[in-house]
């Protein structure tokens, strides 16, 4: 009874000899294989004027590769990601332009007092109130020309005349205020066409009788606007400014005493402007030349290879 299991047993493993046998010598044949593949490039290499195909690795791997000869700066030309704008254009401008100017007189101190004090002698009493003397400087409009220089950055530095026909009292055929004056402006990148400046500066000026000089003094002013890019070279422009002014004293064509006083205005300004490119900084262009060289094999300060001339013979 106990012998019978044995020889079940012997049974039962003798079909699976020729599975065994049959895996062993797939294994055996797939090592084989293999090393045949990886002695034949060798073997190529050892021997001259033999080429070996390209494995299907190092085809698909070159399909999948993508192509860097088309286009070399495109891929350092990109911008880094979260920049909401490109980075400004280091552009150096001469800017210039015209506006038109509103002048509002916010008080001429001494030289338009809006009462005097007189004796009345013929009553011998205390000196009594009389009328004032009219006003000679009051508000008025006119023209600005000006011209600067606009820097690769925020700043804008020029000068500007301007004419204003004045309010006075028809005391003058035609009052006209002359200034000129040096501004300087600054212009913050904020990445709109539309951008809010401040400005400032100091000049003189000249008042009289149809583009005379009777008086003079210093101005100054402060003040802010707006700027809009209408286009690549037009610029539109709206400026409100104070302008204190220190005038000295004169007598007028009325034979009437104007004291020295300091005078108060407030100037409103539209502007149309045009600016002209004069310069670029080399350092805007120098990291694409870098890029372009770097990316086509030579320095920046290479020259490229010129291709040597090839003659026809007769």
């Amino acid at each position: 009874m106990r012998s019978r299991p044995s020889s079940t047993r012997r049974r039962s493993a003798c079909p699976a000899d020729p599975a065994r046998a049959r895996l062993r010598l797939a294994i055996v044949a797939g090592a084989l294989a293999a090393a045949s593949s990886s002695a034949a490039p060798a073997a190529a290499d050892d021997a001259p004027g033999t080429s070996v195909p390209a494995t299907p690795s190092a085809t698909t791997a070159a399909s999948v590769a993508p192509s860097t000869t088309s286009d070399p700066v495109a891929p350092h030309a990109r911008p880094p990601r979260g920049t909401a704008r490109p980075p400004p254009l280091h552009l150096e401008y001469a800017q210039y332009g015209v506006a038109i100017a509103m002048e509002f007189d916010l008080g001429s101190g001494r030289a338009c007092p809006e009462r005097t004090l007189a004796l009345d002698r013929s009553r011998a009493a205390a000196p009594t109130v009389v009328a004032a003397k009219p006003c000679i400087l009051g508000s008025g409009g006119g023209l600005v020309v000006r011209a600067g220089y606009r820097t690769p950055g925020p700043w804008y530095v020029g000068g500007a005349y301007e004419f204003v026909r004045m309010d006075s009292s028809n005391l003058y055929r035609l009052g006209i205020f002359q200034q000129l004056r040096a501004e300087i402006r600054y212009l913050p990148d904020i990445g709109y066409r539309v951008a809010p400046y401040v400005t400032t500066g100091l000049g003189a000026f000249a008042y009289g009788n149809e583009w005379g000089a009777e008086t003079g003094g210093a101005i100054g002013f402060v003040g802010a606007g707006l700027e809009a890019e209408v286009s690549r070279v037009a610029l539109l422009g709206l400026g409100l400014v104070y302008r204190p002014a220190l005038i000295a004293g004169w007598t007028d064509t009325a034979d009437q005493r104007r004291s020295t006083s300091l005078v108060h205005f407030m100037g409103l300004e539209l502007m149309l402007e045009i600016r002209s490119e004069i310069g670029r900084r080399s350092a805007a262009i120098r990291p694409v030349a870098s890029v372009r060289g770097a990316a086509e094999g030579r320095s920046e300060h290479e020259a490229p290879a010129s291709h040597p001339k090839t003659t026809e013979k007769p």
